[in-house]
């Protein structure tokens, strides 16, 4: 690794605070999810802080995992749909590039292709579309299905509906519009495509009805960490998300995908892999640990259990509380690379259920100071363990407050954050070029 690499940072927010009972702590938003007051100042104070980005999670269910009981004691039952609030906030900021989930499982090419060319435009090249493949099984009901679609037939539809959408975002050549007054064109018919794709659960035939996104195309996310996943990401992704729990396994993942993304013919430095991270920032340490302790001290055990049951698909209500973590097996139902991260960390620290079911209340928050997050980022930056990081705070406020006005000088006193935005759009803050379109690829090759 060179010693000038510097670090891309997402905000990853969770309105209401990554950790179960962060609504609660008194001095909470009233409304933290639905006010969009609080939610553009949040997103405002992240663009203060330089973030390259913010990274919208979205899911087509309310979390049936917990009961309605549990449900009830937490802030995680509603929220914004994410391209209503998007469009929204590209008004209020400037350079922030603005990610959102979008699944290919619930979704039609053709629509997905219009919002994000529409959000791309109305934000001056600053969208970014998070490729997902839904791996809530309570999606299928919302949408007339009687069971999920399993998982390697989802990541079929998911390449399937990858190639419609960046084909049909290459209906017109960047060109195309001429706005001639005089002679009375407007576009050239001949830099108009149609797409007339055709796949084994798609059909689309195009031309689409929005203009070459500014960025060519929007970035790409893609969160997959199973084998499966993994290798999607390295065939289409710009920035892959992933949940590492230590760093040794972070720079095997790190190393995996970046030999994947060059055996594809593409160049591993235009892809950034982004571990998460989920912290509370204090001034100090004792301060740091007296708000994630805070935190923990308003979470019951049945909300705590059923959190618990949720990422590990597996219920431990009927064992000891005060007793160790139970062999699991693996599933397939849902996210795996959650469910394997949770137990790697029970695993590597002896923990007893208890203690487990406190970690997946908070969702994997560790407490930092500015000094200590520095050091991680540095650590696993100059360990190929990652490109930067997704960074989410599980309280609602303190800890991007704390990260603006400290965290971010710390990293660039060190040399590891960028002092400014170095372009307009997401692309040219992340280093990532703008693709050709493919029908000007292919005249150049023939």
């Amino acid at each position: 690794m060179t010693s000038d690499k510097k670090a891309v940072l997402f905000f990853f927010p969770e309105w209401g605070g990554m950790h179960l009972t962060a609504w609660r702590d008194p001095a909470a938003p009233q409304d933290p999810t639905m006010d969009f007051a609080t939610i553009k100042t949040m997103v405002r104070k992240a663009e203060q802080a330089k973030f390259h980005g913010f990274f919208l999670a979205d899911t087509l269910a309310i979390r049936h995992s917990l009961s309605s009981r549990a449900l009830s004691r937490t802030a995680k039952a509603v929220r914004f749909e994410p391209l209503t609030l998007m469009a929204a906030l590209s008004g209020y900021t400037e350079h922030i590039g603005l990610l959102m989930t979008a699944s290919t499982t619930y979704n039609e090419p053709y629509h997905v292709a219009r919002q994000f060319a529409s959000l791309d435009h109305l934000s001056g090249g600053r969208a970014g579309w998070n490729v997902v493949t839904s791996g809530t099984p309570a999606e299928s009901s919302n949408f007339g299905r009687e069971a999920h679609m399993p998982h390697d037939q989802r990541y079929r539809r998911a390449g399937e509906f990858f190639e419609a959408v960046t084909g049909l975002w290459d209906s017109f050549d960047d060109d195309a519009f001429e706005r001639d007054k005089a002679s009375g064109r407007y576009f050239d018919p001949g830099k108009m495509h149609e797409l007339n794709y055709r796949g084994e659960f798609l059909s689309v035939a195009g031309p689409l009805t929005v203009a070459r996104p500014i960025q060519g195309r929007p970035v790409i996310a893609q969160a997959g960490s199973s084998d499966t996943g993994r290798a999607f990401a390295a065939g289409i992704a710009d920035v892959i998300y992933t949940l590492q729990p230590s760093l040794e396994q972070g720079r095997t993942f790190y190393a995996d995908v970046k030999t994947q993304v060059a055996d594809r013919g593409r160049d591993p430095d235009h892809v950034k892999v982004l571990p998460a991270l989920v912290t509370v920032i204090g001034r100090t340490e004792a301060e740091a640990q007296d708000m994630l302790a805070l935190l923990d001290s308003l979470v019951d055990d049945h909300v705590g259990l059923e959190q618990l049951a949720a990422v590990l698909e597996t219920d431990l209500s009927s064992y000891p509380l005060d007793g160790p973590v139970p062999d699991i097996q693996e599933t397939a139902i849902g996210a795996k690379t959650r469910q394997r991260y949770f137990l790697s960390k029970a695993r590597e620290q002896n923990m007893t259920v208890r203690e487990l079911m406190r970690f997946a209340a908070r969702i994997g928050a560790v407490a930092h100071t500015p000094e200590s997050i520095a050091d991680h980022i540095e650590e696993w930056l100059h360990a190929d363990a990652a490109d930067g990081f997704n960074i989410t705070f599980a309280d609602t406020g303190a800890s991007l407050d704390n990260w603006l006005h400290f965290v971010v000088p710390e990293l660039q006193r060190r040399g590891l954050f960028h002092e400014d935005y170095s372009g307009t759009t997401l692309r040219e803050n992340l280093g990532i070029p703008r693709p050709r379109s493919r029908y000007v690829a292919e005249a150049a090759r023939s």
